[in-house]
């Protein structure tokens, strides 16, 4: 019987009795697993997501960054590949990729990770302070804020804001970030576990504007100066109740900006759609892996369960 082994290996540098400056290094091997399949069964996408997403940050200060894009994608492709490897005869799957489920939203993390604004566009696209900023934090992130990090959460409160307020917890439900989301009449909440981006659609009613905000938008256009406070209405006290839940459930200060159908939004939303305005040469989220995988030098086709990638957990 064989078993696949994790190595892990320490250094420790030492002052012999002699005086000498050593460096020893020891080696401890632990047996695993003893089928391949039953690794990607058990494997723990987020921890994956975390260290590639580590290894991509140190690389880019090495390297380019559409070479640090490639290498991901790289990697993301080899494992399914030989995933399907193991199943190509008994499943009879001919020139498909098949995803473990333990991996099966590893495409989504993996390509989102390229358009963070640590690794996107060209070094001329995002400014050296942010692009440090976003890559200190993926460096840094526990696992579970991380991946909400590279892939914010998207709520529409609009829907929810006339529910009785011990309801509105239940009924705040994640939507996947596509165009197909957004509605001009509704109200959006962006969280990507450091800000607040709330988005008011052009068609919102001008009556929930005012209830919430206190102010008219039509004599109040500069959204940067509004102070946003609980107005003595039950919209306003429900909106203000969903931010105090989603607070609740991150130690850290979120800052809260607002925005009026503005492009800012788009920025997260395009992550799956595919017109990346920082970078006029960026390509849409899936089109990367489908190039590797409609590449003469990878032997395999077409890629099933893309629709994978319009997650809404």
């Amino acid at each position: 019987m064989w078993y696949l082994f994790i190595v892990s290996s320490t250094p420790i540098r030492y002052t012999s009795s002699s005086g000498e400056r050593r460096i020893r290094v020891h080696t401890a091997a632990a047996p695993v697993v003893t089928d391949l399949s039953e690794m990607y069964r058990q494997a723990d996408t987020g921890a994956i997501v975390s260290l590639l997403g580590r290894i991509a940050v140190e690389n880019s200060l090495s390297d380019k960054l559409d070479s640090v894009r490639q290498q991901l994608q790289l990697k993301l492709v080899r494992s399914l590949k030989e995933y399907r490897n193991l199943y190509v005869v008994q499943h009879r799957i001919g020139g498909r990729l098949i995803f473990p489920e333990s991996l099966k939203f590893l495409p989504l993390y993996i390509l989102a990770i390229c358009k963070t604004l640590a690794l996107r566009g060209g070094y001329a696209d995002v400014s050296l302070d942010e692009r440090c900023a976003a890559g200190f934090s993926m460096m840094i992130l526990p696992v579970k804020r991380l991946l909400n990090f590279i892939y914010p959460s998207l709520y529409r409160v609009d829907e929810v804001l006339t529910m009785e307020p011990n309801k509105i917890d239940g009924w705040l439900k994640r939507l996947p970030l596509t165009f197909q989301c957004l509605d001009t009449g509704g109200l959006y909440l962006l969280d990507d576990g450091f800000t607040f981006l709330v988005w008011l659609g052009r068609m919102l009613p001008p009556e929930l504007v005012n209830n919430i905000l206190g102010v008219s938008l039509a004599n109040f256009p500069d959204l940067s100066k509004i102070l946003l406070r609980e107005c003595d209405n039950e919209l306003s006290r429900n909106f203000m109740k969903i931010l105090r839940y989603l607070r609740e459930k991150d130690p850290s200060y979120h800052q809260l900006s607002l925005v009026e159908a503005m492009p800012e939004i788009f920025a997260y939303c395009k992550l799956l759609q595919g017109v990346d305005s920082v970078a006029a040469s960026s390509k849409s989220i899936s089109q990367p892996l489908g190039d590797l995988i409609h590449n003469p030098a990878v032997q395999y086709a077409t890629i099933v369960g893309i629709q994978l990638l319009y997650w809404n957990k």
